[in-house]
């Protein structure tokens, strides 16, 4: 069974795929976007119901990571700026800021917008030990 981060528990989703370190945390946060956590939960339907392989499951989700990576990479030309908040908490820890803020504002070309509560966690992409194999996308080529 492919694992998705749980909310109650904080399992971790990359546990047993031989990934480590800021890797295994860049990985975590797509997996838990609505898209990651809907795709997971897809394939371990598949898999449950004999449709498709663990092994293949695993591909797709591999295929997944790094096509999140090439896509933000590559792809998003949007940027968003934030403003005024509380910082309630602050932490670092092996390369990683995590950030926890009430009461931000965040714009961008189209819209502002008050969010009661954000987490950031930002990392030093130079630190990553395994970088994802970088792919092409028809749009690239």
């Amino acid at each position: 069974q492919i694992r998705s981060a749980d909310r109650r528990t904080r399992r971790r989703s990359t546990r047993g795929l031989g990934v480590s370190g800021g890797m295994a945390e860049a990985i975590d946060l797509y997996r838990q976007s609505v898209i990651g956590v809907a795709l997971i939960e897809t394939l371990n339907e598949m898999v449950a119901s004999g449709a498709l392989s663990p092994e293949l499951a695993m591909a797709v989700v591999m295929q997944f990571d790094k096509s999140m990576c090439h896509a933000l990479d590559k792809h998003v030309e949007s940027r968003a700026t934030f403003k005024g908040g509380n910082l309630r908490t602050y932490r670092y820890c092996d390369s990683i800021w995590t950030l926890n803020l009430r009461n931000t504002t965040f714009m961008n070309e189209e819209i502002e917008t008050v969010l009661p509560m954000v987490k950031i966690v930002a990392y030093d992409m130079r630190m990553i030990e395994e970088p994802v194999e970088p792919i092409t996308c028809q749009q690239c080529q």
